[in-house]
Formats: C-alpha cells, structure tokens, sequence
C-alpha cells in the first residue's frame, strides 16, 4: 500500500542522523540521477529576514503577468504542502508522494536529510510541470544550502544580519560570505540590504557576478500615496503600496523588482501587472494584522534583526493601552538579542514551551527576560506580568482573556509559536 504523505514525512524524519547536514556532495550526486535541469528562468532568493516577503512579490506580480510560476519556500506554518505552489496553488499530497517515490529510487544508498530529501523531490516536481519561471527560496545561509544545487539566474539576497551563527559564523562579514555562494559567475546578483558586507561583494566580484546593490543600481522613492521603483534601465512610478505591512517590504519589493528588471527580456511585464501583484500579494505570518478586536499581530520574528523591524511596525500601529507577547523560540537563538529590542513595547508577556527538543523552555525564557531587566508590577496604568504556559495555545488563550478590546496581541518568535495559534484559532 503506498504511502500517505503524513507517512512520508515521518520516515523522513527519522532517515538522516542530523537534521541539519551542511554541505552539497549528497544531494547533488541524487539530483544528477534524478536528471534535474529548468529550462526556464530561476529566481533563488536568500537572506537573513525578508526571504519569504520577497518571494511572495515576486510570484504574485508574475501570476499577474499570466505567467505559470512555481514557488517553493521553507518552513511552513500549518500544511507541509505550503512549501510547494504552482500558480498560487498548494500542491497536492499524491504530486508530492509520487515524487517522493522517485527521489527514494533515485538516493539508493544515500542518506539525505529532511529537508534535501524534500527539496528535491519538490525541485522534481516543478522541472516536470511546464513552468515558465521558478522561484526558490534558501532554507539557511545559501552556499551549502540544498536549493543551491540550482544554478539562478537571478539570486537575491535580501538582508544580513547574525542569525544561524552556529553554521553561518559569528559576524555578518562571515554570513555576507555563505549569503554570497548562491551568486554565479555572469549573472545578476541583487542585494537588497543598505549595508552590504565587504564580504558579499568581494565574492560577487571574485566570480564575475553582474551585482546589483540597493542604493547603487536600483532605489525606492515614495510619499505616503505612492512609490516609484528605479533600477539601472528601467523606472516604474505611482505604485501601489504592497500588501504586506511593515517597515522594510519596499527593500523587499525593489530587489524583487530589480530581479524582473534583470528578466525583462524573458519575463517581461506591464504597470497593471506589477501594480496588481503588489497590492494583491499575501504570506501568512508576516506582521499580520488579524480582523477583530484586542488587534492581533502574528510575526514569525525570531532574531534580532526581525525583532526590530516588529518593534518598528509595532510603533507605526498607534496607541493600544497594553501590549501582550505570546513568545516562543528555539534555544540556539538570540534570544536576549530578541528581547533587547521588544522589552520595553510589551507589558504583559505570555512565554510558551514548544514541541521540539531544540525550543527553550518557557521558564528558562522568563529567567532571560528578568536577567534583561524586565519588572514585574501593578500599579494602575502600568501593569505588567510575565506568565508561562506548556503550548501557544494556552498562552493566547491567557493573552486574549486578558486584554481589553482597545489592547493587542503580539504572537512572535518561530514559526512553531505562530503556527500554534494560527492552529488553535482555525479549530476554535
């Protein structure tokens, strides 16, 4: 009897002695078997934050131009088939077995992890679907990363900041560097970070990339209307604003517009086009503001650099009364790095365990915000708690029965945190 898809994920699971195995001898050896090659234009995006931003532009504006476009992002939220669409469409859970099937065949005797074992078969999946234009997102870092197994047409990185620091490297000179490995020699190179590490643009040098940096070869320009895009050949004025709210989704937007700039000859797409699919855009996750009353915000920040822009977009929304977090992390993060930036826009925090042996226990999170010198107290018109809860569930549970209508709500951290209420909302 055939595997289901749940069957597969688990066995997979369990296939690979580490989770994560940096390094690109194993899976490209079974990509070769497997015969992987696109004969379109491929879109690698990667990036400490603003990954799944920018390939969710890029799709939407090209679904606009009447493109079919495959999208292949990681982690996902609820559904593992999140992580595959073509034309804006999850695909199905028999596409993903048969081409799990062909990947088992293929490997033989090689051990692939979790994620090279899907990413490939996902790769097999959009090289058999007469696709007019692929977009992969980078798991971690880049030059080792799975996905990069694919030669890009156009590769973007979209920021640098310390995040992996176990596998990147400690500076943003060393994660600029493995960032930098998903370039190649004679084609476009985009990155959308203000201030590029010497490191990216020596290697973009080193191997003859045609690099692209914001600032220098494209830009963004607006009032509170309207912006204009302006890139080395091309301008684009009165766009709509994106869909996606916060601080940095103009970066985003302009290196994704910079890439179809680059594409031009071979994707070539109108005003309406682009203007639709920016305004149309959506990834769940994403400073999302949901419908109702206390506002709640679910933001899969989970390092510094993400835990900023959220205080940024946090400022941007007005005055709430209190601000609730329901928090939870992986214990490799930075986690004080996270809460330096948020301590002070939260009174009442709602900390939660989560299901994986590599999370930080909700109390061990609530010692790091006491030691960051967070108080506890209940002076009227300054109250402030810190709780802690088994699952996020319970924890926005606890947040929602306490706030008051004119308050918020905060669900920030992994992917794991997010996906729990997001989980317990749609069931509830």
């Amino acid at each position: 009897m055939p595997l289901s898809l749940n069957d597969w994920l688990a066995r997979l699971e369990s296939l690979h002695p580490k989770a994560i195995d940096m390094g690109l001898e194993r899976v490209a050896a079974v990509a070769r078997k497997l015969g992987l090659y696109f004969d379109c234009p491929v879109i690698t995006v990667g990036g400490t934050n603003g990954k799944g931003s920018t390939c969710a532009m890029l799709e939407s504006m090209l679904l606009q131009g009447g493109y079919r476009v495959g999208l292949y992002t990681s982690p996902h939220l609820l559904r593992f088939n999140e992580r595959a669409r073509i034309n804006g469409e999850m695909v199905t859970d028999a596409m993903l077995c048969a081409c799990f099937e062909q990947v088992e065949t293929a490997r033989a005797d090689v051990s692939l992890t979790y994620f090279e074992f899907t990413t490939l078969a996902i790769l097999k999946l959009f090289a058999a679907a007469d696709l007019e234009a692929v977009i992969l997102e980078v798991g971690l870092g880049g030059r080792l990363d799975a996905v990069n197994i694919i030669d890009a047409d156009v590769a973007i990185v979209t920021s640098v900041d310390l995040d992996h620091m176990e596998y990147l490297g400690d500076t943003r000179e060393k994660i600029g560097a493995e960032k930098a490995g998903i370039f190649r020699a004679g084609r476009t190179a985009i990155c959308g970070d203000p201030q590029p590490p010497e490191s990216l643009i020596a290697q973009a040098n080193a191997i003859g990339a045609d690099l692209w940096l914001f600032g220098r070869d494209f830009n963004y320009s607006g009032d509170r209307q309207q912006w204009n895009y302006g890139g080395r050949g091309m301008r684009r004025n009165s766009l709509a604003y994106p869909g996606l709210r916060g601080a940095n989704q103009l970066l985003n937007a302009s290196a994704a517009l910079a890439a179809l700039e680059a594409l031009r000859d071979r994707l070539p797409l109108g005003a309406q086009e682009v203007r639709g699919g920016l305004v149309m855009v959506e990834l769940p996750g994403r400073f999302q503001v949901l419908p109702g009353r206390p506002a709640v915000i679910l933001d899969v920040a989970h390092n510094p650099h993400a835990a900023a822009t959220l205080a940024q977009n946090l400022d941007n929304m007005g005055f709430h009364p209190y601000t609730f977090a329901v928090f939870g992390a992986m214990a490799d993060k930075d986690i004080s790095g996270i809460m330096a930036q948020l301590k002070n826009r939260i009174d009442h925090w709602c900390l939660t365990d989560l299901p994986l042996p590599r999370a930080a226990g909700a109390e061990a999170l609530a010692a790091q915000l006491k030691e960051a010198g967070f108080r506890e107290g209940s002076e009227p018109g300054a109250e402030r708690s810190l709780r802690c809860f088994p699952t996020p569930e319970q924890a926005f549970i606890d947040a929602k029965n306490r706030a008051g209508e004119n308050d918020r709500i905060a669900v920030f951290g992994s992917f794991l945190t997010v996906a729990g209420v997001m989980s317990a909302r749609s069931s509830g």
